[in-house]
């Protein structure tokens, strides 16, 4: 918890889920296994979650929008994100921010492969948002570069977290006035060989940083926000489940990262369309998240009205 946590007061807790997302199948089918846990937490014990919003960042709308509540704004112009899709994503809080009515007082950015394992509470506390700490956002070790967008009189390098912006819940008045950063900071970045080169993927992540850090943005720091199969090896009373790694096993139930395994759950291997109904569990020994994931795709998969003929569209 940083040092000058302001306190919270009376207002209200809950919070609006958006994530940002296009209108690629694999996109798609992610989004709607997504929306599904989050109808099914929402109304728990112990969820402080709100109303929820797809921000569509395609600039037209697609064939989920009488599924999924969303908002269609526009990509960057052609060529800005440099074939580094997820440079839209603070472009698309910034139109969506700007244009949308949004009741609650705080927002949870989240993502397309976000499956929420237990309902989640409000982690903000007042002016200082809840994050994830990612164990390869490095501020620290990156200082040299850190520094061409964070100058020493901003402060030290520890005052960046290291974080993304997802999973982050803040402050709808944080999120307005960090957005705009946000977007500069990323397209400054990428623009920047040497940046581009050290952060590679993650420049975004770093991007959201570095912009937060810049307004006096402290996070607090949680663990338990979200588990990361196959590394993490229990949900247990964790919020999220972010399948962003394959989990490949052989049939002994053990890990064979970096090697197709002889049972396997990638999102990859999905990128032109859903994966199918009734997903194979994996065999003895696998981990208990791993078997929850693949349990969980499989109930929405299961329930998803039309989850075969909605996504060969």
């Amino acid at each position: 918890m940083p040092a000058n946590s302001r306190k919270l007061g009376k207002s209200n807790l809950k919070f609006h889920v958006a994530l940002t997302a296009t209108d690629a199948p694999y996109s798609q089918w992610q989004c709607r296994i997504m929306y599904y846990w989050y109808k099914k937490m929402k109304n728990m014990p112990g969820s402080d979650m709100g109303k929820f919003t797809r921000v569509l960042h395609s600039g037209k709308g697609d064939h989920l929008m009488d599924e999924i509540p969303t908002f269609v704004v526009d990509p960057l112009p052609e060529g800005l994100d440099r074939g580094y899709i997820v440079l839209n994503r603070p472009w698309a809080f910034v139109q969506w921010l700007e244009k949308a009515t949004i009741e609650e007082e705080y927002i949870l950015m989240a993502e397309p492969d976000h499956i929420f394992a237990n309902p989640l509470p409000n982690l903000a506390h007042g002016y200082n948002p809840a994050g994830f700490p990612f164990f390869y956002i490095k501020p620290t070790e990156h200082e040299k570069i850190v520094r061409k967008f964070y100058p020493e009189d901003k402060g030290p390098v520890t005052d960046v977290d290291p974080i993304g912006n997802s999973p982050v819940i803040i402050k709808k008045s944080l999120l307005e006035e960090i957005s705009p950063t946000w977007v500069n900071v990323s397209l400054r970045m990428k623009d920047d060989p040497e940046t581009d080169k050290a952060f590679g993927w993650v420049l975004e992540m770093y991007a959201y940083a570095v912009a937060s850090a810049l307004h006096g943005v402290r996070h607090i720091l949680r663990k338990d926000f979200m588990l990361q199969p196959p590394w993490d090896l229990e949900v247990g009373k964790r919020f999220i489940i972010h399948y962003t790694y394959g989990c490949d096993y052989n049939m002994k139930g053990e890990l064979t990262y970096g090697k197709i395994g002889e049972w396997r759950f990638d999102k990859r291997s999905y990128l032109s369309g859903p994966p199918p109904k009734n997903l194979t569990l994996p065999p003895p020994g696998v981990p208990e998240s791993v078997v929850r994931l693949v349990k969980m795709v499989n109930e929405a998969t299961a329930n998803i009205p039309g989850w075969d003929s909605l996504n060969s569209g």
